[in-house]
């Protein structure tokens, strides 16, 4: 049995185990009115089809943007990819601009938020349904909270070096195994995230509506902010992006199977809640069906198990036929100090942090650890900045403060960046950590405490995002395309267009018949 330096000596035979990583960016953000409201406008008719564009889609409004980029495998192009994205986006969006911030300015009224619209298409309908049941369970506010997502793959070589030789079906399952453990792993010590890089300390007052704000000691700063003074990801607390309806669903992360069959539970599992809204009443539809999750996306979690669809295919069907391809990791806020919401201290970190995870031991989970777990991440995105603040071990383990707990696995990290280093030939990884090491050590200089001297100046989140945005809008509209150019964009906005009426021509059935046909798997149980 193999520890972990064991482990990362045998992936360091091979540099192209570690230079071959494979990457992509999936980053969110309203579109904004001169006047810092969220845009009334349609999707910009410049970027094609929301429901076919590669690079720009939307996320739950119309005013959500969503920025994909392809798979890469090297750190700046993923950055400059996704720069050329934001350059184009401005460019068709005449004097609207980009929020820059993870949570959203003042939202007067829920129904200025126009749900995501993807045309007559059978499948665009459902896409928009799907939305509408959503307002309808938890509200459109929170819907319109923006944060960033990291896809993250290893290459055939770095499993060829760890497993070595393997028949498909035991390649896949070996696979699949692994990054089930950096799953677990990333519940045990991924609060290191947030602590890092959270950049949600504060909020506006509309989000203050609900008992759990009431059991926090929040402090006000300008006419409606309102911040915890330790707090680093209130995205990702009670107060965020959450669903209370999910937390009876005790799906596991032992394995592939067992996390197929939480999910499908879930999928399946009537909600006297939700039963109330109702599904069609009076001919409307109000939401896809009445279980405790529509669909599988609506499984909040801050990292997923993924591998690309097929036609037709849900994601757990792709999952259950080829395994688990790549994982998604979902806590990442916004960063507000970057024109494209991430920088390349952040995607270098998670690289490292990803690996040491996955070549690290990671003994199977129980329901009762699993909330242990969660328990830390609650602790630091509500207070991480406390230095007295205590973090336990599992259940019954040694409790120690974020600083102490940090600097361990930091250790490990810096065995890893060297590795990776050495494989690219340079010291990028080593400077990274270097600088993060210094976060560790010092919270004042993690983003959420520089966000939340930043909203404190500028007496609001209102004030200091405006700033931003046009800082940001400044530097984009100056830079030249440094991956694409204006020609392909425009070119992909075209061809999503034709892609969109397509799909909209060969529907067959009616809609009830889609979504009959779609859900017979949940209906047959």
């Amino acid at each position: 049995m193999m520890d972990f330096s064991q482990r990362l000596q045998r992936i360091a035979a091979n540099p192209d185990a570690l230079t071959q990583i494979g990457r992509g960016l999936e980053r969110e953000a309203l579109r904004i009115t001169p006047e810092g409201a969220l845009s009334p406008e349609p999707h910009p008719s410049g970027l094609g089809s929301a429901l076919t564009n590669k690079w720009i889609t939307t996320d739950y409004a119309e005013s959500l943007l969503e920025f994909i980029t392809p798979v890469s495998h090297n750190v700046e192009h993923l950055l400059s990819q996704l720069a050329d994205i934001h350059q184009f986006t401005y460019a068709q969006m005449g004097d609207e601009r980009l929020w820059p911030m993870s949570m959203p300015c003042f939202v007067g009224n829920e129904d200025d938020i126009t749900l995501a619209q993807y045309g007559s298409s059978n499948t665009g309908r459902m896409k928009n349904l799907y939305r509408e049941g959503l307002k309808r369970r938890y509200g459109s506010i929170m819907q319109v909270i923006s944060g960033v997502h990291f896809n993250f793959s290893f290459p055939d070589s770095f499993w060829d070096q760890l497993f070595g030789e393997q028949a498909a079906d035991e390649r896949q399952n070996a696979v699949s195994d692994a990054y089930f453990g950096l799953i677990r792993n990333y519940y045990r010590f991924g609060w290191l995230i947030p602590y890092l890089f959270g950049a949600s300390p504060a909020l506006c007052g509309s989000f203050l509506n609900n008992a759990a704000s009431s059991k926090l000691a929040f402090e006000k700063v300008g006419e409606g902010t309102y911040f915890l003074p330790n707090a680093t990801a209130l995205r990702l607390s009670d107060l965020g992006y959450t669903n209370s309806e999910q937390s009876s669903l005790k799906i596991g992360f032992n394995g592939l199977p067992e996390y197929l069959e939480g999910l499908r539970r879930a999928i399946r599992t009537p909600s006297e809640k939700f039963a109330e809204i109702g599904v069609k009443v009076d001919g409307e539809y109000r939401q896809l069906n009445a279980n405790v999750l529509q669909i599988e996306n609506e499984l909040y979690a801050p990292i997923r198990p993924k591998r690309v669809t097929q036609s037709g295919e849900k994601p757990s069907e792709a999952l259950e036929r080829g395994g688990v391809e790549y994982i998604e990791v979902r806590s990442l806020d916004v960063n507000p100090f970057s024109p494209v919401g991430i920088t390349a201290d952040q995607v270098r970190f998670l690289d490292l942090f990803l690996t040491w995870a996955v070549l690290s031991d990671s003994a199977p989970m129980d329901q009762c650890e699993l909330e242990c777990w969660r328990d830390n991440w609650n602790r630091v995105v509500l207070d991480g900045r406390n230095p007295e603040l205590l973090l336990k071990i599992g259940c019954d383990g040694e409790r120690l403060t974020v600083q102490q707990w940090g600097s361990r696995v930091f250790a490990e990290l810096a065995e890893v960046a060297k590795v990776m280093d050495t494989a690219a030939g340079n010291d990028e990884y080593q400077q990274t950590l270097s600088r993060l090491q210094t976060w560790i050590d010092e919270p004042s200089l993690t983003l959420s405490a520089q966000v939340l001297t930043q909203i404190k100046e500028q007496q609001g989140i209102g004030r200091m995002g405006k700033a931003l945005l046009a800082e940001h809008a400044t530097t984009l509209s100056e830079r030249e395309y440094g991956y694409y150019d204006q020609a392909a964009f425009e070119q992909e906005a075209q061809d999503s267009a034709v892609r969109q009426a397509e799909i909209e021509s060969a529907d067959m059935v009616s809609f009830d018949t889609f979504l009959d046909q779609y859900f017979a798997d949940i209906k047959s149980v």
